[in-house]
């Protein structure tokens, strides 16, 4: 989500906070704040953060597994769960 909505901070028209965040509300877009033209501050939904969040920390779960993967470190899963089920006796 990409915020393409723009408020400039110092400029000589101020600006009501109350329909901004109305606004975040409804279509779930998020607000960049400038300073001198410059962003300074994102304003969102929690609920839109929240999922940018979530979505973050199953990357960071998944890191790992990619990195073992560029390294050749793995085995193919079939393989793991032939020798897998051969060590606990499992037999289906």
């Amino acid at each position: 989500m990409l915020a393409n909505l723009m408020y400039e901070l110092n400029s000589e028209k101020n600006f009501e906070i109350i329909p901004v965040l109305e606004k975040i509300r409804s279509n779930k877009q998020a607000i960049t704040l400038t300073n001198m033209g410059k962003p300074e501050v994102i304003l969102m939904d929690i609920g839109e953060y929240e999922k940018i969040i979530n979505a973050f920390e199953l990357l960071k779960l998944v890191a790992p597994a990619e990195e073992d993967i560029a390294n050749n470190q793995y085995r193919e899963a079939r393989s793991f769960f032939k020798e897998f089920k051969s060590e606990k006796q499992i037999h289906c």
